[in-house]
């Protein structure tokens, strides 16, 4: 069996097919090309490589985490165009069969991941990761089970793995009574009393040392994985309880990542992991109002402003909304309609 899953395309209209669909809901995972137009790619790549360190300079060999100068809201607009993209909103509507107003934006941000040939840092480096899921840094809580999905993670690639290497490794769900994917899902450094640990061959030494009943266990994850085989513009959507991980890139390389993250509105226990979105009010080119005022009901939505019909809307509150965002292009219509 070959350990590459290949990309499958979109539709025309960027929305999912079927087996992308099927694939996410039942196997954790869906790798699709074609969801979103490559203009606004092609200008946030280039800004990003004009923004981030040459590969192999001193400070790309020091970068081994996963901070960055692209977090949503940007100053960037094409990041923000594809953070809210609607083909992107309508592929996450699919997977969670709920509607886009339904949904709710909680991470966006782009970093660079560089090809090295040392650990920089340590049993926190990223080069080689250990096995894990997302869902501690993301919830308060612990997915619920399998067939009621909570969020939608995804990762927007704008690099090329035949070019970079480090494909996303993850471990395909086989059935319901998988046992890589037995209740609950806390074998993973970081969970409990476990200590949070980043590289995989440090990981696994301390999983040896401290868990040894779980270290064989570990290493099926590993072998069952497969490499998710990008190109630019594939996403690969995947969920906080599916197995993954990065893998080595080509030394002297750069590859660029856009991580999003969208949940159900009820699930508020699902944290947002960057500052909140009004914060970036008060800039001297008021581009978050211009966003607010400009974008979709959808858009607005995913944000967590009230859509039409709301209990928020009333006379008073919707004067005071146009009176705010009415400078930069607001129409409160759809909302008065709604209003009666």
């Amino acid at each position: 069996m070959t350990r590459w899953a290949h990309p499958v395309p979109a539709r025309d209209d960027g929305s999912l097919a079927p087996e992308a669909v099927e694939s996410w809901r039942e196997r954790g995972f869906a790798l699709v090309d074609g969801v979103l137009p490559h203009e606004p790619l092609e200008r946030l790549r280039s800004h990003a490589l004009a923004t981030f360190p040459e590969p192999g300079s001193a400070e790309a060999q020091a970068t081994a985490d996963f901070g960055s100068a692209f977090v949503f809201p940007s100053q960037e607009a094409s990041f923000n165009e594809v953070t809210l993209h609607s083909r992107l909103l309508g592929a996450v509507s699919q997977l969670l069969d709920t509607a886009v107003d339904q949904l709710r934006l909680t991470q966006s941000n782009l970093w660079p991941k560089y090809g090295r040939t040392e650990k920089s840092a340590g049993r926190y480096d990223n080069q080689d990761q250990r096995i894990h899921i997302d869902y501690p840094n993301h919830t308060l809580t612990h997915p619920a089970p399998w067939d009621r999905p909570e969020a939608v993670e995804m990762i927007v690639y704008l690099s090329d793995v035949e070019e970079c290497g480090g494909p996303t490794a993850v471990v395909p769900r086989d059935s319901a009574s998988d046992p890589a994917y037995r209740w609950p899902i806390v074998d993973s450094p970081g969970i409990g009393d476990l200590r949070y640990v980043n590289d995989r061959e440090s990981a696994e030494t301390y999983f040896a040392e401290h868990r040894p009943e779980l270290a064989a266990w570990r290493q099926e994850l590993y072998e069952r994985e497969r490499w998710a085989r990008f190109r630019f513009g594939s996403v690969l959507f995947y969920r906080h309880d599916t197995w993954h991980r990065g893998t080595p890139m080509v030394p002297g390389t750069i590859r660029l990542a856009h991580n999003i993250t969208y949940r159900r509105a009820e699930c508020e226990w699902i944290s947002t992991l960057h500052e909140g979105w009004a914060w970036k009010m008060y800039r001297p080119d008021h581009f978050m109002e211009r966003l607010i005022a400009t974008a979709s009901l959808d858009q607005r939505a995913v944000l967590g402003f009230p859509p039409p019909g709301s209990p928020y809307w009333c006379e008073e509150t919707l004067a005071a909304v146009t009176a705010r965002y009415g400078a930069w292009g607001f129409d409160p219509a759809p909302y008065a309609d709604a209003l009666g």
